[in-house]
Parts: C-alpha cells; structure tokens; sequence
C-alpha cells in the first residue's frame, strides 16, 4: 500500500497534497484498493463552489461499491479534473498523480490539523484490515 509522507489524510480515504493556501484533493491507494476497478467518477462541485469540510464533492463508482468522496477541508474549489469522468480508471492507475480530483483555495489552515499524518493514517488501514 502506497501512502506518501508529503500528504495528509482523512479516515475516510481522503489525501490532500498542501502547497501555500492551494490543496490538491483525491482518494488514497487503499481507497481505491478497496473500490476495485472504478467505472465512473461524477462531481457535485464546479470551480468557483465554496465547500466545508466533510462535504462530499464527487461519487466514485466500482464494480463492487459506490462511495462518496469528501472535502478533506473547507474551501473554494479553483479546478476540477473533468478528465475522470472519461478514464476513471485512472484513478485506479495513479490515484496520487493523474487522478486528482479537485484543487482548492484553503479558507482555513488550522482544519489541517485534524487530519492524520502518513504514519497515522498507515495505523488506521492497518486497524480497519485487521492487521
């Protein structure tokens, strides 16, 4: 399982990739791992959206599962990565790189603090596979 130390995470499978007030938001390797081969990717957001915290903002669809994907924090969406939408396979292909999901403008730096660190988040799978 491939979990980046340069990112933070949500327990619900969420990395983000801080860079300044700008994030770059997607699903993680377990997540996708989980999903399996995913089939469609459909977002909720446009650029210009103001999203909270743990709001959902795209539904990613597997052959075995559908799963709603959230904000790891609040901000204003600046891009989308409509290309997901026609190769969402990609997300299973390069879920830290290509697939990105969506970029935003942090409306607040101190949320970051809730997230979990690489190692934190490598305990959490662990626990959930019953390792």
């Amino acid at each position: 399982m491939n979990i980046p130390s340069d990112l933070r995470y949500t327990a619900n499978d969420e990395w983000i990739k801080v860079e300044g007030n700008l994030g770059t938001v997607g699903i993680t390797d377990y997540a996708q791992e989980q999903l399996s081969d995913v089939v469609y990717v459909e977002f909720f957001v446009e650029e210009g959206t103001t999203i909270k915290q743990g709001e959902a903002f795209a539904v990613v669809e597997s052959v075995k599962a559908a799963a709603d994907i959230y904000s790891p924090v609040s901000g204003l969406v600046t891009s989308i990565n409509e290309a997901l939408m026609n190769t969402p396979e990609t997300v299973n292909d390069n879920p830290y790189g290509e697939a990105w999901m969506i970029k935003l403008e942090i409306s607040n730096p101190s949320e970051l603090d809730k997230l979990l660190d690489a190692s934190a988040y490598e305990k959490h799978c662990q626990e959930r596979a019953g390792e």
